[in-house]
């Protein structure tokens, strides 16, 4: 017998909006599955922002979502940069790097760090970046998504950069975010993957990470979801729906 879902993960960019646009009936869905009870936490790959500025940019967008409901690669990140004690070049959007203010040091650099840096994607930078991890730095990406929806259709993400320099360097990249393992397993806490459920528009970073350790994965049509995306992934998603107001009502028959 199926085990009764205890706990909800939700994807933020693309599932709950797009940049400053909300999706469709998405505020309401979620308070409505709050009624239900589960435990709700919002993973994230997005590293344009800061935890603080990503908060604050949800509550403007009518969302009623605590800050420390939010799990971020930038949050997996910081905490592996502490463990390590490591001294990272950051190629990341100056909006998150407060999150990294007062891990700084001094001396040399031992850690290239990459996340969703348009501004930093250039030669020069690049070729720092480079130079350091021939020298032995770590190579550390905040996740190696293919590409993201913003308002004005798909952009680049910066798996193409982390690629890059893999190649380059003939290194391989730590991956921090979804969809590894570690980073699912640290978001459910004490729940079980079987009594979880991860609601995502991205087939292989939300679903098939999610799958792989045992938590169902829903697989929204919005954000930067391609038609034939389900059929990506083996197992398939145990739901595809419309949107986030279709999976919510998948859900709340799941906890019940």
């Amino acid at each position: 017998m199926a085990r009764k879902i205890k706990t909800v993960l939700i994807d933020l960019s693309g599932t709950l909006h797009v940049d400053d646009n909300v999706i469709p009936g998405a505020v309401e869905a979620l308070k409505r599955l709050r009624e239900t009870g589960a435990f709700i936490r919002f993973v994230t790959n997005t590293t344009k922002e800061s935890q603080k500025l990503l908060h604050d940019r949800l509550k403007k967008l009518g969302f009623v979502i605590a800050k420390d409901e939010i799990f971020s690669s930038l949050q997996a990140a910081r905490q592996v940069l502490i463990s390590r004690q490591l001294n990272p070049l950051l190629l990341i959007d100056d909006a998150a790097v407060e999150d990294f203010t007062d891990l700084s040091k001094e001396g040399q650099l031992n850690a290239v760090v990459v996340g969703l840096a348009p501004s930093k994607f250039h030669y020069n930078q690049l070729n720092t970046a480079f130079r350091l991890l021939l020298e032995g730095s770590s190579l550390i990406a905040l996740h190696e998504g293919r590409y993201y929806k913003c308002s004005d259709g798909l952009a680049l993400g910066p798996g193409a950069f982390v690629k890059g320099l893999e190649y380059s360097a003939n290194v391989k990249a730590e991956i921090i975010g979804k969809p590894t393992a570690d980073f699912f397993l640290t978001a459910l806490g004490e729940t079980k993957p079987e009594e979880a459920v991860m609601i995502g528009d991205d087939v292989k970073d939300d679903v098939a990470g999610a799958q792989a350790v045992g938590i169902k994965g829903i697989l929204v049509k919005t954000g930067k979801y391609l038609a034939g995306d389900e059929d990506m992934i083996l197992p398939p998603p145990y739901k595809v729906c419309s949107s986030f107001v279709e999976a919510v009502q998948v859900v709340a028959e799941m906890i019940v």
